[in-house]
């Protein structure tokens, strides 16, 4: 059972760290202009960046992760550990990133972590 939990868990964790590396990579290359003719430039700078190619690199290695777990419980008992993954973003964005975050979130993430509680333990 600890290793199911441990194969749900990694693809959250990694999902969290390639979000924060694409944030990160993203803000690098300040606002974007959005056309069809930037559009080229555009990919070329997403893609010659260290931190979004990294970010995106860790982001899809929880897959394989996802994939074990999926081939060990239930999609239904799997599929609500991916809501941890809201969380720590949450938890990490307001940490991190120093964005802000209202009441409503914090009593929205309450209730996320609450429904993952039980369902874990059903």
């Amino acid at each position: 059972m600890l290793v199911t939990i441990l194969l749900l868990t990694i693809p959250a964790f990694t999902g969290v760290a390639g979000q924060l590396l694409l944030k990160y990579g993203m803000t690098q290359m300040g606002a974007l202009e959005l056309s069809m003719a930037a559009m080229p430039a555009i990919f070329w700078k997403m893609a010659t960046s260290v931190y979004v190619v990294g970010g995106l690199a860790v982001y899809v290695s929880g897959i394989f992760f996802w994939l074990l777990a999926l081939n060990r419980v239930d999609l239904s008992y799997a599929y609500p550990f991916a809501s941890l993954s809201y969380v720590l973003i949450f938890l990490s964005s307001w940490l991190l990133l120093k964005e802000e975050i209202s009441f409503m979130r914090v009593m929205g993430m309450i209730v996320i972590c609450m429904g993952v509680f039980l369902v874990a333990r059903s």
